[in-house]
């Protein structure tokens, strides 16, 4: 099966193999070198020298540890948003009473750096920025570069959803000052749900000593103190982290800059091969995600049809659109464990189907 959504992910036999190791002792010293060596490459990955968490649970969870670890009830702040998962980020600091300024970007257009430095010029008393940086819901990578170097003039805190771009698509989480960089272990990582990886910088350290927002399982303070006992303060997805242990490997054998180049490639091979099939685009190229592709859909074009037809009789499966969107766009994942050849075989299905739905 072809399992081209934008998460979660299709998994390796490496992964695979090591989830059908038997369980240890996750107070014991054999959990507490797994851990710390996960936690050491993933610094690696994370392409920072701070601190690493890993929190069992899904990347929504981290988005709220992000949230909750740093900031207090009252909080001004500045949410980014150009899709879904933007607007969860904000749903999620507002439902903790966080005063939300909600600054919205068109759907399949990317944030824009200038904009959000009027809204930081606008009210000082902002304390803390949610960006997106590869919103899955529309196909933009954000330039995370440009916006983080506008959030440093105003020195505010800055949280990044990288759920679907870290590992995938560069993001120097020390050279671009983001202080909280939240992603998920069923995306570009290759292995299924249950881990959320955050990195927190001592900017970030510094603020989640006087944030006020209630928290327990998903207490930062927690999880370092324990990580230094080389345990993880609630019982722990130990497959999941025994899978994340291959990946790694995988990872930075094949090299970061090479994973990063291989997610380009395919991105541009979707991009193309859509457009030679008389399809568009909904962001433009120069924002185009290299780990999901968003197709708009022609008022002929069934979406529903197509996907179903893919699934049943190709063993392809995508994704329709979200909300607004849906109906109006199919999305093709392509992150983590794929290659030209997978999207080779993507797009053709898709070219026969396209007579079936009307197109």
């Amino acid at each position: 099966m072809q399992l081209r959504i934008p998460g979660p992910t299709p998994c390796p036999p490496e992964a695979l193999q090591a989830m059908s190791r038997q369980m240890i002792n996750h107070r014991g010293k054999e959990f507490g070198q797994l851990l710390q060596s996960v936690t050491a490459r993933l610094r690696q990955t994370f392409q920072t020298k701070e601190d690493v968490l890993l929190l069992s649970c899904a990347g929504t969870g981290g988005l709220e540890a992000a949230i909750v670890n740093t900031l207090s009830p009252g909080d001004d702040i500045l949410a980014c948003s150009c899709g879904v998962f933007g607007d969860r980020f904000a749903d999620i600091a507002e439902q903790y009473g966080a005063k939300v300024n909600r600054l919205n970007f068109e759907w399949g257009t990317p944030a824009k750096p200038e904009t959000i430095r009027q809204a930081l010029r606008a009210n000082t008393n902002i304390k803390a920025v949610l960006v997106t940086h590869n919103e899955t819901s529309t196909g933009v990578t954000n330039d995370l570069a440009s916006i983080s170097s506008v959030v440093n003039e105003f020195d505010k805190l800055l949280l990044v959803d990288a759920v679907s771009s870290l590992g995938c698509i560069d993001l120097p989480t020390d050279d671009w000052h983001c202080d909280v960089v939240v992603t998920a272990s069923q995306k570009g990582w290759m292995v299924p749900p249950g881990l959320a990886m955050i990195s927190v910088n001592e900017k970030a350290w510094e603020a989640c000593s006087h944030a006020r927002m209630p928290r327990f399982y998903l207490d930062f303070a927690k999880a370092k103190d324990y990580l230094q006992k080389g345990q993880n303060p609630w019982t722990p997805a130990i497959s999941i982290c025994y899978a994340l242990d291959a990946t790694l490997d995988l990872m930075l054998n094949e090299g970061l800059q090479n994973v990063f180049a291989r997610h380009k490639r395919v991105g541009q091979m979707t991009r193309n091969g859509i457009k030679s099939l008389g399809l568009s685009l909904l962001p433009d190229e120069s924002c185009a995600s290299n780990t999901v592709t968003a197709v708009n859909a022609s008022d002929k074009l069934d979406v529903p049809k197509l996907v179903q037809i893919l699934r049943e009789e190709y063993d392809v499966v995508i994704a329709g659109g979200q909300r607004k969107l849906s109906g109006k766009i199919f999305r093709i994942g392509h992150m983590g464990l794929v290659n030209e050849d997978d999207i080779k075989v993507t797009l053709q299905a898709i070219e026969k189907v396209l007579p079936k739905v009307r197109y």
